[in-house]
């Protein structure tokens, strides 16, 4: 701490000490009053008045944490200040030696000490106001008993010579305190630096975390939202047994890196607590029956029975956050199914006291209960040799707990070895009731004639949602930027608008800030979120332009067929 931040502090010390000054001094002027009979008390408690006024205009202009740095001349001001309210403050111990008899002189050494162990206490930190204050104290504690023995050596010489060894011996035990107290308040100075320098550089590690999180989320989803484009597309065509088994290879393999990539992200978001939840009403028994469809036929590779037995009263529709809980179903399925070799894997689920509950049993090789302990770790799993054996990152587990805790819920398991595990899930749910069905519509009817800007930079991309859409009756318009997008929404309406994020001349939010801003045909027109960018900060700069649809990549063909077609059958409903 520099100079001018200790004088700040002992300024600011004074300022909140004031009210306790002056009434401690009220408190003695009565004691004198009492003990000398005479009116000298009230006119010492005027003069400490006008000293501690003198003192706070002194001393007020550097107690400001905005305040500039105290000069030579002020400080100057301020050691002369606490010299004379000293002086002044302890005058009374004086006056009560001589006038207030043995009681007055008992007083006057307990009221020097007693000031004398105060201004230790809070200007230690700086010397010179330090000995400008004392010094004034330790002339009457000390003074005064070698008066008194002067004046009268034959009846008083040695034993005021003791009381002022006495003083004396005072002073010396106050001086080693002080040191001490200096000492500790440097190291705890230097702890509390320490910590927030840990701290900045901890702020600062944690925000190049993000930041290379962001940067290295979007370079591996763009290359990414290609391979599983292009599985989905041929998935398609026709073709034959062994093309059929290359794209499910591909789009296995799409799925697993694009879990490894969810997964690291939930959990960075889970650590620096920015992860949200929502809650929103979706088709329970659905969800649950789809989970199951999608691992049953990795559970048939390897010879083992998926099976889902839902009980009579789970309800068809209920409202939580459906992505985390999809989530969390996906990581128990996927493990129930990598640790499973002989048997079977069953998912249970029912609803208990307002609560939903879920389990999801395997005849796997099951754990001890140590290894159960910290299964749900981070980077953690049953054994050194698991990732070799298994595969995966020991992360699935470990951010399905936590969702649940955050979801207000909890997540555990019974297991044993050779025997197989128990995964139980249990979180709040409200139950709804269950939508009527709506007339279905095919997506070509729906798509046909749907008229699209896309603003991207990749080709890549350009080429896949192209693909995606065209085919289903979408004129889909390109462009590579967002300042060609905002001119080409200038030019002429459009159903929908897809941007991405981050784009040559103008990014995909400031460009959607400006086609909504500019008031020309699309000022109003939907606009989608069609991006790698997949943080929450990214979310919320969408947000603060009206953008609420956000598709990250690499692309869901599903959801973006779901978003796509939410726009046409809003339109028709608007125009019908």
């Amino acid at each position: 701490m520099v100079s001018s931040e200790l004088y700040r502090a002992v300024a600011v010390t004074r300022a909140k000490e004031l009210p306790t000054r002056l009434g401690l001094a009220l408190f003695i002027g009565a004691i004198a009053l009492v003990l000398t009979q005479t009116v000298w008390p009230l006119v010492w408690f005027g003069a400490v008045i006008l000293a501690q006024v003198l003192d706070s205009w002194v001393f007020n202009p550097i107690k400001a944490e905005d305040a500039p740095p105290p000069g030579p001349v002020r400080r100057g001001l301020c050691i002369a200040s606490a010299a004379l309210n000293t002086a002044v403050y302890s005058g009374i111990a004086a006056y009560i030696w001589f006038a207030g008899g043995e009681a007055g002189k008992l007083f006057a050494m307990i009221q020097t000490a007693g000031g004398l162990l105060h201004i230790a206490l809070h200007m230690h930190s700086v010397r010179s106001l330090l000995f400008a204050a004392a010094i004034p104290h330790m002339a009457y504690l000390l003074g005064l008993p070698l008066a008194n023995a002067l004046t009268t050596p034959q009846k008083d010489l040695l034993p005021m010579a003791a009381v002022t060894c006495a003083g004396l011996l005072y002073v010396l035990h106050l001086v080693v305190a002080v040191g001490r107290t200096s000492a500790v308040s440097a190291e705890m100075r230097a702890a509390r630096d320490e910590a927030q320098s840990e701290r900045l550089r901890a702020e600062q590690a944690s925000a190049a975390k993000s930041n290379f999180l962001a940067t290295i989320s979007h370079e591996i989803r763009t290359p990414l939202n290609a391979v599983v484009a292009a599985g989905a597309l041929l998935g398609r065509t026709r073709l034959s047994k062994a093309q059929a088994e290359h794209v499910a290879m591909l789009n296995n393999a799409g799925e697993v890196l694009l879990g490894l990539l969810n997964d690291v992200l939930d959990l960075s978001k889970i650590e620096s607590g920015k992860l949200q939840v929502e809650a929103a009403e979706f088709a329970l028994r659905d969800k649950l029956e789809a989970s199951v469809q999608l691992w049953r036929p990795r559970a048939a590779e390897k010879g083992v029975e998926l099976v889902a037995r839902l009980a009579d009263d789970l309800p068809a529709r209920v409202v939580t956050d459906p992505l985390r809980f999809q989530q969390i179903v996906f990581n128990l399925l996927s493990n129930a199914v990598k640790f499973t070799d002989v048997g079977r894997v069953e998912l249970s689920a029912g609803l208990t006291g307002g609560r939903l509950w879920l389990e999801v049993a395997d005849t796997g090789c099951g754990m001890t209960a140590e290894a159960a302990a910290r299964v749900f770790d981070s980077f953690e799993q049953a054994s050194a040799s698991t990732s070799r054996q298994r595969g995966g990152t020991g992360l699935g587990l470990a951010i399905s707990r936590q969702l649940a805790e955050i979801m207000d819920g909890e997540l555990s398991v019974r297991s044993t070895p050779g025997e197989g595990s128990i995964f139980r899930l249990v979180l709040p749910a409200a139950v709804v009731e269950a939508a009527a069905p709506a007339e279905a519509t095919g997506p070509e009817a729906l798509l046909d004639g749907l008229e699209v800007l896309l603003a991207d930079d990749h080709p890549v991309n350009q080429r896949i949602v192209r693909l995606y859409l065209e085919p289903l009756g979408c004129r889909v318009t390109t462009v590579g930027d967002g300042g060609e997008a905002v001119e080409a929404a200038a030019l002429r309406p459009f159903d929908l608008i897809l941007m991405d994020m981050q784009m040559p001349v103008v990014d995909g939010v400031e460009a959607t800030r400006r086609i909504r801003a500019g008031g020309g045909p699309n000022a109003a027109t939907p606009v989608f979120a069609l991006t790698a960018n997949a943080m929450q900060e990214h979310r919320g700069a969408w947000a603060a332009v009206g953008v609420e649809v956000f598709l990250t990549k690499p692309l869901d063909m599903a959801l973006l067929m779901q978003a796509v077609a939410g726009v046409a059958e809003a339109d028709r409903a608007a125009a019908a």
